[in-house]
């Protein structure tokens, strides 16, 4: 089975690829000729992954399935959230968004944490969602080289690691990315 996955992220797209079976390929917008930038501009994260899945399928005609994610911060009211990727501008530099998080909690002691992430599933003519959650708490200094995003700064509980610190087996088991991939991989695997 081919299903687009509706990113040009190849950090993404190799994690998520590595956890479906073999008999399931993704192929990248840039793989179906999309390589325009889709509109994100709900506001929430289930609204863009829905606006994102919805954009493929309508334009494109394919079966896709899209993700949208978001760190919400309980001292922060829940921000950056669906603005994860631009909290600190539209160039989505990770460092310059974990630079203004660590900043916006300087003087928190309340540091809780979690890692929201939706996919949107477009298959036969019908829409599914799926939903993972990572809880933790926001670290005081980067530490980690993997991983991407906010994974520096982010410690998932029961770990004394960041994610970026974590084996990619790891934070593929225990993160929010992970957790929805798997509810989407048990609904295709009883799908045929």
């Amino acid at each position: 089975m081919n299903l687009v996955f509706a990113s040009n992220n190849k950090n993404k797209i190799a994690e998520i690829q590595s956890m479906l079976p073999e008999s399931i390929k993704i192929l990248s917008l840039e793989e179906i000729g999309c390589h325009e930038d889709i509109p994100e501009t709900a506001d929430t994260i289930e609204g863009n992954a829905i606006l994102k899945a919805d954009y493929v399928t309508q334009k494109y005609g394919y079966d896709c399935f899209a993700d949208d994610t978001g760190l919400e911060v309980n001292a922060l009211n829940g921000e950056p959230g669906v603005y994860s990727a631009r909290y600190a501008g539209e160039q989505k530099n990770a460092d310059d968004n974990m630079n203004k998080l660590l900043k916006a909690l300087e003087n928190e002691e309340n540091r809780s944490a979690q890692f929201k992430t939706v996919i949107t599933l477009n298959l036969k003519e019908k829409q599914h969602l799926f939903t993972g959650i990572a809880k933790g708490t926001i670290t005081l200094t980067k530490t980690g080289t993997n991983g991407f995003g906010y994974d520096p700064i982010f410690q998932p509980e029961n770990y004394s690691e960041t994610f970026a610190q974590l084996p990619l087996e790891t934070k593929n088991k225990i993160g929010h990315r992970g957790k929805a991939v798997q509810q989407l991989i048990d609904f295709l695997s009883t799908t045929k």
